[in-house]
């Protein structure tokens, strides 16, 4: 992104949200952050509102978004994202994908504004295919647990699809695979802010199932690259952001215990329903369109994120 623009950040006090919008303030744009803090908190971004580039907002954008004036970017990173949010919020996770969206278009419309949406690697589902690719459909069930988020996202790209085809917007979709860094919150229930925070308090490490099941995990820092990219970019996606590194989560707990220098053992509990067996993301498209892989190594991005647990004990969102 070269000159000052003005980007709206819906979700913008949420994990990604907030470091999205700490990263364009730092590039010298104005950020106006949206949240209604359902997961996000004002405490990701209270380092910001010292400073004239950067607003927030208190509004559900499933209901509107209060933003006035021209609009150069939008970008809508609201929703919740883990099992345990969306799970307690199925209703309000349907409907920010869905009229969340619709929204957040009609102002990307009104304002000749590019439009960047958060997809997720979940839309591929349990992969029957792996790597996963940009032109796997996907293999989601539509009326299990998870689906409230799948098919919300699902949802999402094809409404997006259709304003790029009916209206000409200038759209594009980031399907984003497990991210992790700083600012996450500990109870989540996302796999490494638990394995950290039970290894923290030398308490056992819950793994689901037997351990086997895989993620590869992207430093927040290597994501946001991805992702301003794909702004700068005019190409509409969907395009895979995310680090090849794939791991176990049993491998993936022994390695956070170790990190941390804790005597936690493993114990493990029933695999939620739906779980992915695998995930990994080609990145063929984001190497090639944008010039992007990841460069942080996951033990980096391990240990950062375990710094920032240790020096933030008082987290509790």
């Amino acid at each position: 992104m070269g000159n000052q623009q003005r980007v709206v950040v819906l979700g913008g006090a949420g994990f990604l949200g907030s470091h999205l919008s700490e990263r364009l303030v730092g590039e010298g744009h104005e950020v106006v952050a949206v949240d209604n803090f359902i997961t996000g908190s004002e405490s990701n971004v209270e380092h910001l509102s010292g400073t004239p580039l950067f607003s927030l907002v208190e509004a559900d954008v499933s209901d509107g978004i209060p933003v006035e004036g021209p609009v150069d970017v939008v970008l809508h990173f609201a929703s919740p994202a883990s099992p345990i949010d969306y799970l307690e919020f199925p209703i309000e996770t349907l409907k920010v994908g869905s009229l969340g969206t619709l929204n957040g278009l009609e102002l990307a419309r009104a304002n000749d504004a590019r439009f960047i949406m958060a997809s997720t690697s979940e839309v591929y589902g349990d992969p029957q295919i792996h790597p996963q690719h940009e032109d796997y459909w996907g293999y989601v069930n539509p009326v299990g647990p998870r689906s409230v988020y799948d098919e919300a996202k699902r949802f999402s790209e094809a409404l997006v699809t259709g304003f790029r085809t009916t209206y000409g917007t200038n759209t594009g979709i980031v399907r984003i695979f497990n991210t992790f860094g700083p600012r996450m919150r500990p109870n989540d229930g996302r796999a490494i802010p638990n394995f950290v925070r039970q290894s923290l308090r030398g308490e056992p490490i819950t793994l689901a199932g037997d351990g086997s099941q895989t993620r590869s995990i992207c430093y927040v820092d290597d994501l946001v690259d991805g992702i301003l990219a794909l702004t700068r970019a005019s190409i509409p996606g969907p395009v895979n952001i995310g680090n090849p590194h794939e791991i176990s989560m049993l491998d993936l707990a022994q390695w956070i215990v170790k990190l941390v220098g804790s005597s936690s053992e493993t114990v493990h509990i029933e695999r939620p329903v739906d779980d992915p067996t695998v995930r990994r993301p080609d990145i063929t498209l984001a190497t090639r369109e944008l010039g992007w892989e990841p460069q942080i190594s996951a033990e980096e991005g391990l240990r950062r994120t375990i710094e920032w647990f240790r020096t933030h004990p008082d987290v509790t969102r």
